[in-house]
This record gives C-alpha cells, sequence and structure tokens, in this order.
C-alpha cells in the first residue's frame, strides 16, 4: 500500500516580505550610488581643444616638452611664480619649446570669506578657455593683477567678467562666470593635483617640469633658467 505524499506548504507572505525588503534594498543602494555619483561627478565638461577633460590642462603653445603649473587665483605665492617664471614660460611656449598646462584650481575657498572666489576664478578661466584659448595667457596675467588679499571676498563675478572681455573673451562669457558653468569640473580636478615630494596634501603652486613633480622648498629658487629651463635639458 502506497503512502500519500506528504503535502507542501508554500509561505507566500514571507516570501512576499523577503521580496518586498530586496526591493527596499535595491532602492536605498541605488539612491546612495546616486547621491555619490553625484557628488564626484566632474559636471559639465569644458570642451574645448585646449582644454584636457581628463586632467584639467589648459593648453598654451604645442611643444613636446611640457610644463604643468597648478595655480589658486587666490594663491600670492602663485602670483609671485607669475610674476617670477611667467615671462619664460610665455617665451617658451610661444616659440614652440613647450606646451604649457595652466590647471586652475581651488584649495582656498575658505580664503574668501563665503564667497568661493578660488572655485569662481577657476571657472571663469575654463569659460575663457572654452570661448577662445588664445585669451588665456592675457586673462590669467590679468586675474593676477587684480588679485585680491586672502581673506577678503575676492573679485565678484561681473568684475571677472570684464577682466575676461578685456582680455579677448566674447560677451558670452559673462553668463558662463555667473552660472559657474564649470565649479563642479574645478572641483573635481582640484582632487587630481600632485602632491609635491615629502607632502601629504595638494599646495599652490605645484610644478610639473616634463612629468617630474617640484618640491617647491627646494626646487624653485627663483630662477627660471634653473629651475625650469635647465630641467627641460
Amino acid at each position: 500500500m502506497m503512502m500519500a505524499a506528504a503535502r507542501k506548504t508554500t509561505n507566500w507572505f514571507a516570501i512576499g516580505v523577503t521580496a518586498a525588503a530586496l526591493v527596499v534594498v535595491l532602492i536605498v543602494g541605488g539612491v546612495v550610488w546616486f547621491a555619490n555619483s553625484q557628488a564626484t561627478s566632474p559636471g559639465t565638461l569644458p570642451q574645448a581643444s585646449a582644454v584636457n577633460t581628463e586632467t584639467g590642462a589648459i593648453s598654451v603653445g604645442t611643444g613636446q616638452k611640457t610644463v604643468d603649473t597648478y595655480v589658486d587665483f587666490m594663491c600670492p605665492i602663485c602670483n609671485q611664480f607669475e610674476q617670477s617664471y611667467g615671462p619664460t614660460l610665455d617665451q617658451l611656449a610661444e616659440s614652440g619649446e613647450i606646451t604649457l598646462n595652466v590647471h586652475p584650481i581651488a584649495i582656498l575657498d575658505s580664503r574668501s570669506q563665503g564667497t568661493q572666489y578660488s572655485t569662481r576664478s577657476a571657472n571663469a578661466a575654463y569659460c575663457v578657455a572654452v570661448d577662445n584659448s588664445a585669451n588665456i595667457p592675457a586673462f590669467v596675467k590679468a586675474l593676477y593683477a587684480q588679485q585680491p588679499t586672502e581673506n577678503t571676498a575676492g573679485l565678484d563675478n561681473e568684475t571677472l567678467a570684464k577682466i575676461a572681455t578685456a582680455s579677448g573673451a566674447s560677451s558670452g562669457v559673462a553668463s558662463c562666470i555667473t552660472d559657474g558653468t564649470y565649479a563642479k569640473f574645478v572641483t573635481a580636478m582640484t582632487e587630481k593635483t600632485p602632491l609635491q615630494p615629502g607632502s601629504s596634501r595638494p599646495a599652490t603652486p605645484t610644478i610639473v617640469v616634463d612629468g617630474k613633480t617640484l618640491n617647491n622648498q627646494q626646487d624653485l629658487t627663483g630662477d627660471p633658467q634653473k629651475d625650469i629651463v635647465q630641467r627641460l635639458g
């Protein structure tokens, strides 16, 4: 005589609760992923032939050898570097001996009374580069000529736009500057600033000569021939 097969019951309620919990986990995980991706997103990219959207470099010149400068336009030492080394770097770029890669970054936003001048001025540089990168050297010089003192509010957006147009940019840069079009890009690129040898955090200016990052204290003497030209070989 065959025994009747034992009947099995399925707990559909338990399965339903488990599935619902899984959906909640997936939704929460998706929200966290989206929030994290938004926080690390570079935002709108400054699309221009002279701008490397991977490194943030604005290129001046077409030389085979490279000099990269990571600068914050609120940084007084960056201004001093520009006065001492800028003419030599401009000459090297104009003569085709180097490509000068300017990286506008923002590490001194805390020094502008909450106006985020470092980010705003770096954003303005990208606005100018996208408009016409040929105007970047003039714009950078003009920014340094009118550099605000640390712990002041810095230049307002209207003034930045006026400096941009006086440097040759079109009137269209005004909205780009006011809207902070590339502000998130500035933040993302700032995080890519190379550390100087022996340093644990980014500093400005940071100078990279043909791939070698210099130590400001040891390698920058104020003599561009010794510090830059001789290193280029």
